[in-house]
C-alpha cells in the first residue's frame, strides 16, 4: 500500500486527540476538499463557521502544537493496513466515491481490501433490513440483490447478520459486484461468522471501513457506518426493519442525504414507521424495476460531485 505525503497529512488531522476528543473528521473532509484546505488546516484555519466548526477549532489548534502522537498513531495504523493488504483512498484523490461525496457527513478516508472503488459502482443500490430477519424477508434480500447485478447495479451492504448477509451472498451467487461497508475497522471481520463472506466480497467486490485499521465495532461507530452506507449508494432499499432497526435510521439518514429511499411493500405494510416515511419523500416499490428507473446515470452523479466541488472552489475565490 503506498502513501503519500498529503494523505498522510490529512490522517494526522484526523489522528489529533485531546481527552477523548478529535476534531470532526467530517469537517475535516469537507474542509481538505476545498482547494488549498488540507494547507489551512495545518495552519489551525477553517474557513466554516458551523458551530461543529466553533468546538473543532480551539482542539485543531492545540492539537497542532503536540501532533507528535498523531503521526505516531499514523504510522501505526498505515502499517497495520498494508499487513491485511489494504490500501487507501481520501478526499484528496481522484478516485474518492463520487457518489460519496455529494453527503455532508463524508468521511475523511476509506481503507478498503478488493477492487474498488471503480465506475460502475456510481451505479449502486444499498440493500438492508434486519439481523433477525424473517425467511420471508431474507428469501426478499436475496430476490432483490440478485435482479439489481443482473442489472448492472452495484449491491451495497453492511455485512451484518441476517438481510446484509443474504444480500451480499445473492449479489456474488449471481455473478454481480458488491460492496461490504463494515463498523469496525479493515483489519478484522466483524461479525466473525462472515469471515468467508468477506472473503468473496474481497475477490469481486470490495470491503470498505471508514475507520482506523485498528478500531473494534462499538456502538457508536455503527451509526456512522450506515451514514457512509448511505452515500456511497445512489438509493437504499429496506426490506425488512422494525422502528428500532439501524435500517431505519439509515433511511431516516439517506433521506437527509437526498438520496432514494426505497421501501418494500410488504414493509410498509407491516410498519407504521414505514408509512410515515412516504410522506417524507419514500418510495413503495414491489419489484426492482420501480429501483431502476429512478436511478440517476453515472454521468450524472460526476456532474453533480464536480459541480459541488466547483462551489467549493467559487466560495473559496470570493471569500
Amino acid at each position: 500500500m503506498s502513501v503519500d505525503s498529503k494523505q498522510t497529512r490529512l490522517l494526522a488531522l484526523c489522528a489529533i486527540r485531546e481527552e477523548g476528543q478529535s476534531v470532526d473528521w467530517s469537517l475535516v473532509a469537507r474542509e481538505a476538499s476545498r482547494p488549498g484546505g488540507l494547507d489551512s488546516l495545518e495552519r489551525g484555519m477553517i474557513s466554516e463557521t458551523s458551530s461543529v466548526a466553533a468546538e473543532s477549532r480551539p482542539l485543531l489548534e492545540r492539537g497542532l502544537q503536540h501532533s507528535e502522537q498523531a503521526h505516531e498513531r499514523v504510522a501505526q495504523e498505515i502499517e497495520a493496513a498494508r499487513e491485511v493488504g489494504a490500501r487507501l483512498v481520501t478526499v484528496l484523490d481522484d478516485d474518492y466515491p463520487a457518489n460519496l461525496r455529494l453527503i455532508p457527513n463524508l468521511p475523511p478516508f476509506l481503507f478498503i481490501l478488493g477492487d474498488g472503488p471503480r465506475a460502475v459502482d456510481l451505479r449502486s443500490v444499498c440493500v438492508v433490513g434486519t439481523r433477525k430477519a424473517s425467511e420471508p424477508g431474507l428469501q426478499r434480500a436475496r430476490h432483490m440483490a440478485r435482479l439489481l447485478v443482473e442489472a448492472g447495479v452495484t449491491v451495497v451492504s453492511g455485512l451484518a447478520r441476517g438481510i446484509d448477509t443474504s444480500a451480499h451472498s445473492a449479489a456474488l451467487d449471481a455473478g454481480g459486484r458488491t460492496i461490504a461497508v463494515i463498523g469496525n475497522g479493515i483489519t478484522s471481520v466483524y461479525p466473525r461468522e462472515n469471515e468467508k463472506l468477506a472473503q468473496r466480497i474481497q475477490e469481486c467486490g470490495a470491503v470498505v471501513s471508514q475507520f482506523w485499521p485498528t478500531s473494534s465495532p462499538a456502538k457508536w461507530t455503527f451509526p456512522r457506518r450506515n451514514a457512509v452506507m448511505s452515500g456511497i449508494a445512489q438509493g437504499t432499499v429496506v426490506i425488512e426493519a422494525s422502528s428500532t432497526s439501524g435500517a431505519k435510521m439509515q433511511a431516516r439518514l439517506a433521506l437527509e442525504h437526498h438520496k432514494r429511499v426505497f421501501l418494500l411493500s410488504s414493509l410498509v405494510t407491516d410498519q407504521p414507521w414505514a408509512r410515515r416515511y412516504l410522506d417524507r419523500g419514500a418510495v413503495e416499490v414491489d419489484d426492482v424495476e420501480q429501483v431502476l428507473t429512478l436511478l440517476a446515470e453515472p454521468e450524472r452523479v460526476i456532474a453533480v460531485a464536480d459541480q459541488r466541488r466547483s462551489v467549493a472552489q467559487l466560495a473559496l475565490d470570493l471569500g
